[in-house]
């Protein structure tokens, strides 16, 4: 149970000190702090909803096993403050030596002229900053997913490029932060030994530490907004102004942090951000690569869960069609229990789900792939990195000599929630895997899906696409059509 004697102050580590903020606002952004509070102005606006990467820093935190760290770039725009507890912040003002030396980073910035405007440049440097913690010998491809959520109007991003290529050449000499174990042991005495709570001017901010913490905070706080990631509630804040009375982050709470690999199923923990969350569906389900190389930006996914993103309802979220395909359910705990409900079945209608006020998801349970299935998902959007889908398919089939015994069929950004393609699956169980039963199949598309036309798509083109990404699936399955990804061209020579 969190009481009044459990409210303190959010703790974190900059440039070696630590900082405690016992009168924040709990919806305050990290931006704002850093702009307003700590005169720190390096660190840009540009969007304000954690599209064009001016805003990026980084935060270090002790990985799961408390013996080592995560350098991991983030959003500031659409991070709220109290999320820094029990971590360091790094900005662009925290690269340089004492003596002014630049860091590598900075230095390669410099000597490859990737800076005109400058505006963007902080940021570019701290996602740059984040790989250069994490990859010595980056490749053109780590190089370009680690900038893509980076936006320059002036450089063309070549000298960018060029820049990073060359910085894990130019010696770690001038970079403060080689000593990990100083670090380390800094983040072991911010460990909290009581859950984090906040209040200020009637707002409410929460970090329980355990489920059945956060189960009574539910009871007792039925209208509070449940906060993971923020990359969604972020925007409630920068964009449409809204108050937000009580927040319970679940980011702490360590039953919703486990990913556990069984024989028949891969449980990943509600709270488990994206990017801890994909190496573990790759390994398995490797199809799907692109798919989620694809999902957002690195600064979206460091912060973003893959609970955050089911559990918000929307229905161009990209994880959602694949993992109905795969025929995932979800697991809720509240305060009557424990329940287990497919994930088609978790969405009612838009942006409503099957969630009851006092239940929290708890586990997102994916099936472990079968021998001789066929998976695949396709993102169709006007960008590749870093663009909201306009249909977003996913396959998963089985055969039994030749016939279809089993196909889910699952859309994206087509319908008001993500949603399985019934009368088409229907079509082709039973039948041949043939080409007049996919054309039927994509005909009996029509009854399944009454889509949208909005700025992205006609509602006409949502209806076409869908059904050719049914045929494109067919044509990869049977061998005939091998359609790579231009993107993989592009990273292999270099263009």
């Amino acid at each position: 149970m969190i009481s009044q004697s459990s409210i303190s102050a959010v703790r974190f580590l900059m440039d070696g000190e630590e900082i405690a903020l016992s009168d924040v606002d709990p919806s305050r952004t990290v931006l704002q702090l850093l702009r307003e509070d700590l005169r720190r102005t390096g660190t840009k606006e540009g969007c304000a909803e954690g599209d064009c990467g001016a805003c990026t820093v980084v935060l270090a935190e002790l990985a799961e096993t408390g013996r080592s760290l995560r350098y991991r770039a983030v959003n500031s725009c659409i991070q709220f403050v109290p999320v820094l507890d029990g971590k360091a912040l790094i900005t662009v003002e925290s690269l340089a030596a004492a003596d002014g030396q630049l860091h590598p980073v900075q230095r390669a910035m410099v000597e490859c002229h990737g800076s005109q405007c400058g505006f963007c440049t902080p940021g570019f440097v701290m996602s740059l900053f984040a790989l250069y913690k994490s990859n010595s010998n980056p490749s053109r491809s780590d190089i370009d997913d680690a900038l893509a959520g980076n936006l320059c109007r002036c450089t063309g991003y070549r000298p960018i490029v060029e820049a990073a290529e060359k910085m894990s050449s130019l010696g770690a000499d001038n970079d403060r932060y080689t000593d990990d174990d100083r670090l380390i042991k800094s983040l072991r005495t911010l460990r909290r030994q009581q859950p984090l709570m906040l209040e200020r001017d009637g707002a409410r901010y929460f970090s329980p530490t355990r489920l059945d913490e956060l189960l009574t905070l539910l009871q007792q706080y039925s209208d509070a907004y449940i906060l993971a990631g923020g990359t969604d509630i972020g925007l409630w804040v920068t964009k449409q102004h809204r108050d937000l009375e009580t927040l319970i982050y679940v980011g702490n709470v360590e039953e919703l942090r486990r990913v556990d690999v069984t024989a028949s199923h891969i449980d990943i923990g509600a709270a488990v951000s994206v990017t801890d969350a994909v190496p573990v569906l790759t390994e398995h389900y490797p199809e799907l690569d692109e798919l989620f190389l694809r999902f957002a930006s690195p600064p979206i996914r460091n912060a973003a869960t893959l609970g955050g993103n089911i559990a918000n309802g929307s229905p161009i979220g990209d994880s959602m069609p694949v993992l109905i395909a795969l025929g995932t359910s979800v697991v809720l705990h509240g305060r009557n229990g424990t329940r287990e409900l497919a994930l088609e079945d978790f969405y009612l209608s838009y942006q409503s789900t099957a969630r009851r006020s006092d239940e929290v998801v708890t586990l997102i349970r994916i099936p472990m792939p079968e021998p001789d299935t066929h998976v695949r998902s396709y993102k169709i959007s006007k960008r590749f990195d870093q663009d909201i889908s306009a249909v977003c398919g996913a396959y998963r089939l089985q055969l039994e000599g030749g016939k279809v015994r089993e196909i889910r069929v699952a859309y994206g950004g087509v319908a008001a929630t993500p949603k399985r393609a019934n009368a088409c699956e229907q079509m082709l169980v039973g039948r041949d895997w043939s080409e007049s039963s996919v054309q039927a199949a994509m005909g009996a598309m029509e009854n399944d899906y009454t889509p949208i036309g909005d700025m992205r798509a006609s509602a006409k083109y949502r209806l076409s696409v869908s059904k050719n990404l049914l045929y494109r699936f067919y044509l990869e399955s049977t061998g005939h059509a091998n359609v790579d990804s231009l993107y993989r061209y592009g990273r292999q020579d270099g263009r």
